[in-house]
């Protein structure tokens, strides 16, 4: 899946910046790319295509610069004179004619009457050399064995080209199967790399491609895997296999939980008494966060905050929340203590360049001063500050607040979007969570816990991560079972926030609730190997790519969708 070991990618300044460069693509024993500077963006607008879908865009801006527009002609390109290329180009073994089977499904398929396309020897994978699509067809040609080239195209060819403009947005793609040749164009980077995954697909499942054209869009902007490497040590190996699986589903997100009460596990130069014997070290980071964007996959990073950081309790006991009785809360730093904050802001600005995506998590989950049936009386000294600060009404939960908000506030001069938990945002406070910070809909079982609909009703995004259907947690604690495949594609949809109920229709479209993310959550960490985690949460994934790619309810078998989703995999 996404970039085979061994290979990493050209710079892509570096590439543009060159005057000359062999004909062909040489293989390269390393692949490195900038870093895009933007971050998907939320789907907010429907467009129709050709009359044909209804496509919601959620676009993901792949670079800051103008977006080059390096297709050949309105269809696939041809040479003006005679083709030069071999007989053997072509195979001349029809496709069958029907729709491409491929996970996730695609959404509209128009059928034409031809021959369709097959992979052959000699066939290649055609964009300028050091156009911007240069890495998406070295990586199509390594998919399909065959070979990237420069343009122009010829019979048996495969078309890689950006058109400004292209209706549906920079995640929406148009794949072209015309007398022997393949198109495929976006508006955008990434909707070029999904037409690319749709066409590996449907060789694996088809053995190529029927004539039509394929017009495909995902439903929601957040699509992706939320991962706890805090409780759990994974390697970085290991954590870049899951990415290239992410990107063969056309998932955009990788959460990273890296800090909690059982560990700190990236390398840390401001405060590194806090990190694991067992981490991530910057250069692993940088490694990982290079694939993933290569592969058109952003990485959002989260500090838990106030609670869940027993890790730097550990190594600052002064920091310790105590309740009336003297009893210390787990995870819980006092937040009337400044220097709490002080380390936490250190580690925000220490974290924010090393992910160079768009959103940063704050946590805000679980404080356990907030899990007392009457915060005031278990943490008097919290009371007395709220009320010395926000006057008579004011309580524990405003305390809370005002942190989330002053983390968020050292977060935006650094270019990120805050998100948080949603049982860090609290009605009837003085204090109101900043509007700008996205709701990460999680659970509706802990103490106070506020309906999904609530948070759509104050005009916030909220992003799905419903542990009902969608927390794989280690060792089945607290009445969890790990979730299945056939559940989520058969009964889940991002509009069920909470248990099994969907949240009203009208508040629930992708400019509302802008994806989700399936989550594995290691609270008894031996409870599975990593290649058990990977083999458990591998249909599951598949299961929430479908229903966040398709907002139509599936109608493919579960069994039949289930084995499609081993037949298409690399």
């Amino acid at each position: 899946m996404g970039l085979p070991a061994g290979l990493t990618r050209t710079p892509r300044l570096a590439r543009l910046a060159r005057t000359t460069r062999p004909p062909r693509l040489a293989p390269l024993t390393r692949l490195t790319r900038v870093t895009r500077a933007a971050a998907p963006r939320a789907a907010v607008a429907a467009a129709v295509l050709l009359g044909t879908m209804t496509l919601v865009g959620c676009p993901r801006d792949s670079s800051s610069r103008p977006v080059q527009d390096d297709s050949r002609s309105p269809r696939v390109s041809r040479p003006a004179g005679p083709s030069s290329a071999p007989p053997s180009v072509i195979s001349h073994a029809p496709v069958p004619a029907g729709i491409p089977r491929t996970v996730p499904g695609l959404r509209s398929v128009t059928a034409a009457p031809g021959p369709g396309w097959r992979p052959a020897a000699g066939a290649r994978v055609v964009t300028p050399p050091d156009g911007p699509l240069a890495d998406e067809a070295r990586q199509l040609a390594v998919d399909l064995k065959l070979t990237a080239a420069g343009t122009p195209a010829r019979p048996g060819d495969i078309e890689l080209a950006l058109r400004p403009g292209q209706s549906g947005g920079d995640e929406a793609y148009e794949l072209t199967a015309d007398d022997h040749r393949i198109l495929i164009t976006s508006a955008g980077e990434a909707g070029v790399f999904y037409g690319t995954r749709t066409l590996a697909q449907a060789v694996r499942s088809g053995g190529g491609l029927p004539e039509g054209v394929v017009r495909d869009a995902p439903g929601r902007g957040q699509r992706g895997l939320n991962l706890d490497i805090a409780r759990k040590h994974f390697s970085a190996e290991w954590i870049e296999a899951r990415i290239r699986e992410l990107a063969e589903l056309k998932l955009n997100q990788l959460g990273l939980h890296f800090s909690d009460d059982q560990g700190f596990r990236i390398e840390s130069e401001s405060h590194p008494e806090i990190v694991s014997p067992q981490h991530l070290t910057k250069a692993e980071v940088r490694r990982i966060v290079a694939l993933a964007d290569s592969l058109h996959i952003t990485v959002v990073p989260e500090i838990d905050s106030p609670g869940h950081l027993g890790a730097v309790i550990k190594a600052h006991p002064g920091l310790q929340l105590k309740d009336a009785a003297g009893t210390s809360a787990r995870g819980a730093v006092d937040i009337a203590n400044p220097e709490a904050a002080r380390i936490v802001d250190d580690l925000l600005r220490e974290y924010a360049p090393l992910f160079p995506g768009a959103w940063f998590h704050l946590g805000a989950d679980e404080y356990r001063a907030l899990m007392a049936k009457d915060p005031e009386t278990s943490y008097p000294r919290l009371a007395q500050l709220a009320r010395q600060r926000y006057g008579a009404r004011g309580r524990v939960q405003d305390l809370a607040t005002a942190w989330l908000n002053d983390r968020a506030a050292v977060l935006r001069p650094l270019g990120k979007k805050p998100k948080a938990w949603n049982d860090g945002f609290f009605r009837g406070g003085v204090v109101t969570a900043d509007k700008d910070i996205e709701v990460e809909y999680w659970t509706g079982k802990e103490l106070g816990a506020r309906d999904p609909q609530e948070y759509l009703n104050e005009g916030r995004r909220v992003v799905n991560l419903n542990d009902e259907y969608l927390y794989y947690v280690l060792g089945e604690p607290n009445q969890f079972r790990y979730p299945t495949g056939e559940r989520i594609y058969r009964q889940w949809s991002p509009a069920v926030l909470r248990g099994s109920t969907a949240a009203a229709q009208d508040l629930t479209g992708p400019d509302r609730v802008t994806g989700g993310r399936l989550a594995v959550w290691c609270d008894f960490p031996d409870a599975q190997t990593p290649q058990q985690v990977a083999d458990g949460i591998r249909l599951p994934l598949a299961a929430v790519a479908q229903r966040l790619w398709d907002p139509r309810p599936p109608t493919m078998p579960w069994k039949e969708f289930s084995a499609l989703a081993g037949r298409v995999a690399p």
